[in-house]
């Protein structure tokens, strides 16, 4: 029984408990390796239920990795449209390619080889070669860091490198050389289940017995909470143009934040503006159209990291004698589409609100 800190930490019992309590989540039952790294980038800041939702989603689409990497840009972008972040979407499908290309369509077993890989980090390198492949390879997301913040009552926050390369030592020390698989996902499901943020159910715990923080009454003060910036407050406006029953939508730069992503053309309002007035002055400034009878539509709320974003759209149609086709300075393609039409395209979160709002509409 390893010991940590003079306190026994019961692997067996952690297994056993696992076992019992395990989730039925359906990358579990084969461990495929394409399998468990799709769920662990799409585990990434995302609620569990969520996962398994778009998980299920992908695989029926996209069944192994042949598959993914023959798929357009667009198509994954549809696919993965609500799980935000789209950066991670676009590697998947860059790295599906290399695999396909450079390792004959299958995920490399090798930490090294997984690092080379666009979107894969040592924490996602870990998953794969401890869960898919076995390997006896340590690995601490947000659940096992509070899990092993608890059990060794860590006063400091585990994000900061010394406590992660702790956290990742007392994961080595533990891990049973034969069975990494089913002890990683035994830490990270006991942080999911039981060793919760809030309201842990101590008495279930199968590690209690081990517990520092427990024994030192400090379980609710641990881990230790990163400071984190305040969020700035981002206020942006946009116009749905309307022409003979389609709307216009335009595809952003590659580069771009939310690159590859659909939007009605929009922005950030400047000093003095009005909603209304921005949401004109950047159709005019991406797109060169006149319009005309802007008015309101909707105001949207999302949040990122480190924004919360308030989105004003307007409803406008275009001037009289205007052509149809714009002069792109902000965008690498154009459609005019119906409200049928929209569900075909992946939008950023707020515009995709926007559009659910006018589907409600139309269906009611």
């Amino acid at each position: 029984m390893p010991i940590l800190h003079d306190r026994p930490i019961s692997v067996s019992s952690l297994l056993a408990w696992f076992a019992k309590h395990r989730r039925p989540l359906p990358w579990r039952g084969s461990c495929q390796p394409y399998q468990v790294w799709i769920a662990e980038i799409m585990g990434q800041q995302t609620q569990m239920e969520r996962v398994v939702i778009y998980f299920q989603r992908w695989m029926a689409q996209f069944p192994d990795i042949r598959a993914l990497a023959a798929a357009s840009e667009q198509e994954v972008f549809k696919a993965w449209e609500g799980l935000g972040y789209y950066s991670r979407a676009r590697n998947i499908r860059k790295a599906a390619a290399i695999i396909l290309r450079e390792h004959g369509g299958e995920l490399p077993r090798e930490q090294a080889a997984l690092l080379a890989l666009p979107g894969i980090g040592p924490y996602t390198a870990a998953a794969v070669c401890s869960i898919a492949y076995n390997q006896p390879v340590p690995l601490a997301d947000a659940n096992v860091e509070r899990v092993l913040c608890r059990m060794e009552d860590i006063a400091a926050p585990p994000k900061q490198s010394a406590v992660k390369k702790q956290l990742l030592q007392f994961c080595a020390e533990l891990l049973p050389p034969d069975n990494a698989r089913d002890f990683n996902q035994a830490l990270m499901e006991l942080g999911a289940l039981v060793c919760t943020p809030k309201n842990p159910t101590c008495a279930a715990c199968p590690l209690r017995d081990g517990c520092r923080a427990l024994a030192a009454g400090t379980v609710s003060l641990r881990p230790v909470p990163a400071s984190r910036p305040e969020k700035l407050d981002i206020i942006m406006a946009c116009g749905i143009i309307e022409n003979q029953g389609r709307v216009y939508i335009q595809q952003r730069l590659p580069d771009d934040v939310w690159g590859g992503l659909w939007e009605f053309p929009g922005g950030r309002l400047e000093l003095g503006e009005t909603p209304e007035q921005a949401a004109r002055r950047e159709i005019a400034e991406e797109t060169e159209f006149r319009v005309t009878g802007l008015r309101p539509f909707a105001a949207v709320r999302h949040q990122y990291t480190r924004h919360r974003v308030t989105l004003h759209g307007f409803f406008c149609a275009l001037a009289e004698g205007q052509a149809e086709e714009p002069v792109l300075h902000a965008a690498s393609q154009f459609r005019w589409v119906t409200l049928d039409e929209l569900e075909q395209f992946a939008f950023p979160a707020g515009h995709r609100q926007l559009v659910a709002k006018m589907q409600q509409i139309a269906a009611r």
